[in-house]
């Protein structure tokens, strides 16, 4: 077997996991954004209450773009961008609006419950951010 061969064999083993973790990972993103632009004033709220600078357009556009994120990986439409985006996104939001070590006891819990959700998020996004570059 050639070196072409066995890696267009590898590619066809690992195709459908691959393929069920970017849908999972990309409609766990865009619904998550979708609930965002839901109740988009609780958005704009929660990130001025973390000391985001212009919450009115942070916002809007982080859930946008964690929106067109899930979709791209999803799709795997432009995966580079899509990827990137997501871990981009995911690394800021998850270090800076679920720090939960600062937050007060009754929000610890549920700040914690989003920083580890998110985490486990960030780290499928660099897998796929990896499998775009290859």
């Amino acid at each position: 077997m050639s070196n072409d061969e066995a890696t267009e064999e590898t590619e066809r083993n690992r195709g459908a996991p691959s393929r069920i973790g970017r849908v999972l990972l990309g409609i766990g993103l865009a619904a998550q954004a979708s609930e965002d632009f839901r109740d988009m004033e609780d958005t704009i709220e929660y990130a001025e209450s973390a000391g985001v600078p212009a919450p009115e357009l942070a916002a809007p556009f982080a859930s946008g773009m964690m929106a067109t994120a899930g979709i791209g990986i999803a799709l795997w439409r432009l995966p580079r961008v899509a990827t990137g985006a997501a871990v981009a996104f995911l690394t800021v939001v998850t270090a800076t609006m679920h720090d939960f070590w600062n937050a007060d006891e009754e929000d610890r819990s549920g700040e914690r419950l989003a920083f580890f959700g998110n985490l486990a998020m960030l780290g499928g996004a660099i897998v796929f951010l990896r499998e775009a570059f290859n």
